[in-house]
């Protein structure tokens, strides 16, 4: 079976963390990767790039499985993140709308990707041929000896003449009881986002932090800059799946700082709630607005309760903070499971200067500090 050639060249390659979504093209590959390998099942493409930049800042050997559509999804967080911090990543994706394609859909995106690829700067193999596998090693190579995604784009030809038996096992019981009592008050806010951060950033000890995109960051520089911290420049959703995959490969306490638009834009809580790390703390701060960009309303201002999203995706310890006093309490208390803190701020930014580190020297800090 050509699917387990494949898993032996990750093997081979020492990749130790694969996130992944599946293609149809690949049914066969994707059981082997949930047994031989730790396996991050996210729902979008781009936050399985969150996740392997989270675990290559770790430490840790990751890569990215998914049909080739899914580079479309994730083009903006492999620019803003993965390339801007010149982080490694392997990327195997079985190659759409180019052979045999019966879905007209998968065909615009598809078939020029190779000068879309080009056109970015992101190297990339096409393996049209069973004999051409070997080129995977070279990608994975690639991608951690130059610090930069690298794709593998695999023709569906590759797995033609397979038996399609790989047992993907017997499909989970659902049968379960749902069952929750939520009440909450959810007073007017008091804190201003950067005295939230501030209360957080007392708090710290030896935890590493994750802040996100734009003022967030700016304002937990200004407060306490420490390198510990690795502050989001780019790639909007993706502070809590870098955390996440942080979290993953590391012992060491991981506190992401967040925010209700992003955490709206993400599908990465009920992968956390399925993996359950027991060293990740989410600070979700909601200001009910798009801070960074003059504080436009979002959907939690009046109706999504960001807390009870976290209970619904799997996550049972989640606390609401709504004042300094409270939130210090929280960051006091030790919690053996991953923790959403739902910590209701006004809108509004204060006034700090942009951070005056480049993308490699946060990165480099870092992993030194870990």
């Amino acid at each position: 079976m050509h699917e387990a050639d494949l898993i032996t060249i990750l093997s081979e390659q020492k990749i130790d963390l694969v996130a992944t979504l599946p293609c149809d093209r690949t049914r066969d590959l994707c059981p082997l990767i949930t047994a031989d390998f730790p396996e991050i099942q996210v729902n979008r493409e781009e936050d399985g790039v969150g996740v392997c930049a989270g675990a290559a800042l770790g430490g840790a050997r990751p890569a990215l499985v998914i049909q080739s559509s899914g580079l479309g999804n994730s083009l903006n967080a492999l620019m803003s993140l993965t390339m801007t911090y010149r982080l490694p990543l392997p990327i195997i994706a079985s190659w759409r709308g180019v052979y045999h394609e019966a879905i007209p859909a998968q065909v615009p995106f598809n078939r020029p990707l190779p000068a879309v690829l080009e056109a970015l700067g992101i190297p990339y193999r096409v393996i049209r041929e069973v004999g051409e596998l070997s080129l995977v090693g070279q990608v994975i190579e690639g991608a951690f000896a130059e610090h930069t995604p690298s794709v593998a784009l695999i023709s569906p030809k590759v797995w033609e003449g397979d038996c399609g038996c790989t047992a993907a096992g017997p499909a989970p019981s659902r049968a379960r009881t749902s069952e929750l009592c939520y009440r909450r008050q959810i007073r007017e806010p008091v804190m201003s986002r950067s005295e939230a951060i501030g209360v957080i950033s007392r708090a710290l000890t030896d935890q590493a932090v994750v802040a996100n995109i734009g003022v967030p960051s700016k304002e937990l520089y200004a407060h306490h800059d420490r390198p510990l911290n690795f502050y989001m420049l780019g790639s909007y959703t993706q502070a809590t799946p870098v955390g996440f995959g942080l979290a993953s490969v590391t012992d060491r306490d991981v506190w992401v700082i967040d925010g209700d638009g992003s955490m709206l834009g993400t599908g990465v809580l009920p992968a956390v709630g399925a993996a359950r790390p027991r060293n990740l703390w989410i600070f979700c701060l909601d200001n009910g607005a798009f801070g960074s960009t003059g504080n436009q309303p979002t959907y939690a201002a009046t109706g999504v309760d960001l807390e009870l999203m976290a209970r619904a995706a799997g996550l049972s310890a989640t606390v609401k903070v709504q004042d300094a006093a409270e939130l210090a309490a929280v960051c006091r208390d030790r919690v053996d499971a991953p923790l959403f803190v739902h910590v209701l701020i006004r809108p509004g930014n204060t006034q700090v200067p942009n951070i005056p580190l480049p993308p490699e020297a946060i990165r480099d800090r870092f992993i030194g500090a870990l």
